[in-house]
């Protein structure tokens, strides 16, 4: 561990790419360089709300220094630290199917890369800590109700074992922040809020696109080679189909972050390309959500309510969809298309094998080989839309579910009762659904043979008990809009043992309440959020 001072900084991004060195934060086209040097603005009267301990161990920081006035000045954006090299990165990006040009990091700088206790390198970068070249006519900055979100979201997954970006700290600036929740005609002044975000790389998509589009091929060759360096040591760097190879690796780390998005009920909401990680992380938390009851068209995203491209189950096919656009970019490199055909071909394969696996491992099976299990997975997805059911809940209380014979049908069926929203409304039809299902996976675990203390271990390690919904973050944001910050700190604890029982917080274990089904931040959230 080491004092904040002593951080080690190693900026391999802006020492090995091209970049700008100058040009203020004025809106402009940058040309032929992959960032733009530029200080965060400095804020009246930061305060930090939150800190994750778990990142600034990684980061080898003392726990002492994560409290102090030097600490909350370096992430609030007030002081830069020896060693950083404070940058905005250049990328584009298709948003919802269409080609946006250059976008870049707009409200988000990069503090430089630091040697974690592993050895590993770690950009640290602050969202919201003001305009770059990239703001286009907006401010750079960020809002606390958004800054929660992010923080809590960003480690809630890392302990769901989602590859995610991971959050460090949330300091609050003391300004206010206009800004218009649902675009809606009604802006209003929030408090103001940077959350340090701390990843490997950043790098998008979007940052191969913005070269590819231009016709810009020696920025784009040098920023895939640096990619396949840094980031994939396994690729041999010198081979003609090394960009064949990094894509099919990034394709294949895009089909895992998918697979865990849709086995915790997670939807990102804002699929563009500019948001999606070549390290396969879920990056950029703005609209998403997390389903309460199982909704596959459900999408939390109110810009995105009339064609619903991001809803839940269309995930998978929006980042094939997007996987094509990064070969694109990728295509000026390789000059043909059939291996970087391959490679797009290799995501769909390796998705459906991982997706199967996976729902082998939440119904407590080995796999799916056999055709009965595969039948049961079905059956689970189409009970699940019988009737309005909760999906954390139901996959929870599946592990509950005796499968002994002797059980009464009824008795056995009770456990799923506790994930339907109205129980008392179910038709005879729906509760008969119920029962055949429970039925029918206590017979397979009976004619495997399967021991039922071990089923339910194994099935509680990947169907967690407490996940953030939207309403909990609700909650924790308009506590912290008061002044009392009490409930992130309480959310930060629930959500680093979401597996666990946990009794102390049984409450965060229930139905979605009914206040939520409608209510702003809860069941609609825009890119503002």
């Amino acid at each position: 561990m080491v004092a904040l001072s002593e951080l080690r900084f190693d900026n391999r991004f802006t020492a090995s790419l091209p970049g700008e060195n100058s040009g203020g934060t004025d809106p402009r086209q940058v040309m032929e360089a992959c960032y733009s040097r530029v200080s965060p603005t400095a804020v009246s009267r930061p305060r930090l709300v939150a800190c994750s301990p778990e990142v600034s161990e990684l980061l080898g920081l003392r726990p002492e220094d994560t409290t102090g006035a030097d600490f909350v000045d370096v992430f609030s954006g007030n002081r830069l630290l020896k060693g950083m090299d404070s940058h905005a990165a250049c990328y584009g990006g298709h948003q919802f199917g269409n080609w946006a040009g250059q976008l870049g990091d707009g409200r988000a700088i990069a503090l430089g890369e630091v040697i974690d206790v592993n050895g590993d390198h770690q950009m640290i970068q602050l969202k919201g800590a003001g305009p770059t070249p990239y703001s286009r006519s907006a401010d750079g900055l960020a809002v606390l109700r958004s800054s929660i979100r992010e923080f809590l979201c960003s480690e809630a997954m890392h302990h769901l074992r989602v590859p995610t970006t991971r959050a460090l700290s949330l300091v609050t600036t003391g300004d206010l922040v206009v800004r218009d929740v649902l675009y809606d005609g009604n802006p209003a002044p929030e408090p103001g809020a940077v959350v340090c975000r701390v990843a490997p790389s950043f790098i998008r998509f979007g940052n191969f696109e913005i070269f590819a589009s231009r016709g810009d091929e020696a920025t784009l060759k040098k920023l895939a080679d640096f990619v396949i360096r840094t980031q994939f040591p396994n690729i041999d760097d010198g081979s003609p189909d090394c960009y064949v190879s990094l894509l099919k690796e990034v394709g294949e780390l895009t089909a895992d972050m998918i697979v865990e998005w849709l086995r915790v009920g997670f939807v990102h909401g804002v699929m563009n390309t500019d948001n999606m990680s070549v390290l396969g992380l879920t990056i950029d938390y703005g609209p998403y959500g997390w389903l309460d009851d199982y909704n596959p068209n459900w999408t939390p995203n109110t810009t995105d309510a009339q064609h619903r491209r991001y809803r839940y189950g269309n995930q998978p096919a929006i980042a094939q969809w997007n996987l094509v656009q990064l070969a694109n970019a990728l295509y000026p490199l390789v000059g043909a298309v059939e291996p970087l055909q391959e490679a797009l071909e290799n995501y769909a394969q390796h998705f459906e094998a991982k997706w199967s696996q996976m729902m082998a491992t939440k119904l407590g099976l080995t796999n799916l080989k056999d055709q009965r299990d595969r039948e049961l997975a079905e059956q689970a997805l189409a009970v699940l839309q019988t009737v309005e059911t909760d999906m954390t809940l139901f996959w929870r209380e599946l592990a509950n579910v005796n499968f002994d014979s002797s059980v009464d049908e009824k008795e056995r069926c009770a456990p799923l009762m506790n994930a339907v929203y109205r129980s008392d409304l179910m038709t005879s039809d729906q509760r008969a659904s119920f029962v055949d299902f429970a039925e029918k996976w206590s017979a397979r675990h009976r004619e495997l043979g399967n021991n039922a203390i071990e089923v339910t271990a194994a099935m509680n390690a990947v169907n967690p008990k407490y996940v953030l919904r939207n309403y909990m973050a609700q909650l924790a944001i308009e506590k912290a809009e008061e002044g009392d910050s009490s409930m992130v700190t309480e959310l930060l604890d629930v959500l680093r043992l979401p597996y666990e029982e946990q009794p102390q917080y049984e409450r965060f274990y229930a139905l979605r309440p009914d206040w939520a089904r409608t209510k702003i931040g809860c069941s609609q959230l825009s890119c503002s959020s």
